[in-house]
């Protein structure tokens, strides 16, 4: 009986221990499915996030080439929108930059542009790759107020004018793209080195005054050539501007309009009778290149500025030109087209 009970029970140990190693492997590979299901989970989840930056990056770069229209250095919602004058132009190469209007170090960067309107009005100049300024524009010219503004006695907003290089030559001034009278700042982006005679009593001069008395102007546009790329001196200018709709043209180079006159009225020769034109006495000699009918084109025997221009002579006319008695200088001082 003993020896059948001992047999029994050690048939019932190993029963239970059979259950007992099965159930560990089953609780073995559960815990494994378990952990390999998690590591799935989290696979995905993985790959989710990555997914979602990827996108996430690549729509930032979608908005910042969509409104990159600036230098990434300046931030697209500090970059003021210009209004196109010349769709020609390529505005989205010009980094913005800030310049005091008052900076006397005539030093310019290249590639950018540049606020130099006085106050709240919006005059853009803008740099080539060598620091030359080429272009000044403005949609609109507001004229000064020197009730409202804070301006010199001689009318300046700033005591000085910014230090180009070029403008230490005692026959060029520092010249105003856009004049202070004009509501222009005096920094290096709105200087030029300009003849003498021509900022004070030439073209640079005349057109000012023009825009002066018409009370502004629109659509004003200013570019600016160089003989070459080592220099800050500028070979010639062109102005475009409208008054009341009109569009005007002033094209100049950057020279003594003295000059110009006198050799355009050089002496060749003369006649001893005058030749068939008004006003000139019976008795005067006058060479033959002082034909006022070629500059006279209504032939009403007065030259307007706008007629002696057209035959290519430079403004102002003085008193010792011949041309000068055929035009009405209308102060008496000695000069036509100030």
């Amino acid at each position: 009986m003993q020896q059948k009970w001992g047999q029994t029970s050690w048939g019932i140990i190993l029963s239970l221990l059979s259950v007992l190693i099965l159930f560990t492997g089953c609780s073995q590979q559960n815990n494994t499915e378990t952990k390999i299901n998690k590591t799935q989970e989290v696979s995905k989840k993985k790959a989710t996030t990555v997914e979602v930056k990827k996108s996430t990056l690549d729509d930032e770069t979608e908005k910042t080439t969509s409104e990159g229209e600036v230098s990434p250095s300046v931030p697209a919602t500090s970059t003021p929108a210009i209004t196109s004058i010349n769709g020609d132009f390529d505005y989205s190469k010009y980094k913005l930059i800030v310049v005091d209007g008052g900076d006397m170090s005539g030093y310019r960067q290249p590639n950018v542009r540049v606020d130099v309107g006085f106050g709240d009005r919006e005059y853009w100049a803008f740099t080539n790759d060598y620091g030359q300024l080429i272009r000044v524009e403005a949609k609109n010219i507001t004229l000064q107020n020197s009730n409202t503004e804070h301006v010199t006695s001689s009318g300046r907003y700033y005591s000085d004018e910014a230090d180009v290089p070029g403008t230490e030559s005692p026959t060029l001034d520092k010249g105003h793209v856009i004049a202070d009278s004009l509501g222009g700042v005096s920094n290096a982006y709105n200087i030029t080195p300009q003849d003498s005679t021509l900022n004070r009593h030439g073209d640079q001069a005349y057109m000012e005054k023009v825009i002066r008395d018409a009370g502004g102007c629109t659509d004003f546009v200013a570019v600016i050539q160089y003989p070459n790329t080592q220099t800050q001196i500028p070979s010639h200018y062109k102005f475009t501007y409208k008054i009341q709709g009109r569009t005007i043209t002033d094209e100049f180079d950057n020279v003594n309009p003295d000059e110009v006159n006198k050799n355009l009225g050089k002496t060749t020769g003369t006649f001893s009778t005058s030749p068939k034109t008004n006003n000139v006495p019976a008795n005067e000699t006058v060479s033959s290149d002082e034909d006022v009918s070629k500059v006279d084109t209504n032939h009403n025997g007065q030259v307007t500025i706008a007629e002696a221009k057209a035959a290519g002579f430079k403004m102002p006319i003085t008193r010792d030109s011949w041309l000068y008695k055929y035009m009405d200088d209308r102060d008496g001082d000695g000069l036509v087209g100030e």
